[in-house]
């Protein structure tokens, strides 16, 4: 989001206090995720947050700074709903940004196996998966390897692929079935 594109309530000051009111907090909190999410989607971030270094936590235009407080409220949800995990469990300063949750990623990865003819047998590498001309535009596309590694467990677990070892990682192959 380029400055001046944010949605509205980023410039609504109440926004960035947490609220007392059980059901205005928990809209707040959904607010406050979809923003993460479409932030560091759209800046084509490397999907970390690194939790001091957050510009939303700040809005200039305003001059509205959330306490450390709210921080850890907001990342404490953004990690329960699924749409982040912290990536250091006990310092709690960096999480990986999940747009699209494992289970999400192994659908649209499926859906794109069998859409793109690579079903009933066809072979892909995680390379072809992550880089590869065929996924430009997928939401699986330059994605953490280890997120995408993690969706294809999700599809073998299910019977809908096997993950072969190839001589490096990007090499591994999968075969859809």
């Amino acid at each position: 989001m380029p400055d001046g594109e944010y949605p509205e309530f980023y410039s609504f000051p109440p926004f960035f206090t947490i609220q007392p009111v059980e059901a205005t907090k928990e809209k707040q909190l959904s607010l406050w995720n979809e923003l993460i999410i479409q932030y560091y989607t759209i800046q084509k971030l490397n999907k970390i947050l690194i939790v001091h270094e957050c510009p939303l936590w700040y809005n200039k235009k305003i001059q509205r700074k959330l306490s450390k407080e709210s921080i850890d409220i907001i990342m404490d949800n953004l990690i329960k709903s699924g749409r982040g995990e912290w990536i250091d469990t006990e310092s709690k300063t960096t999480c990986r940004i999940l747009w699209r949750k494992p289970e999400e990623l192994a659908t649209d990865i499926y859906e794109w196996a069998i859409s793109s003819g690579n079903i009933a047998g066809g072979i892909c590498t995680i390379y072809e998966l992550h880089s590869g001309e065929d996924v430009h535009g997928m939401s699986f596309h330059g994605i953490d390897e280890d997120l995408l590694r993690r969706a294809l467990k999700i599809l073998e677990d299910d019977g809908k692929c096997t993950i072969f070892k190839g001589e490096t990682s990007s090499e591994d192959g999968i075969k859809f079935y």
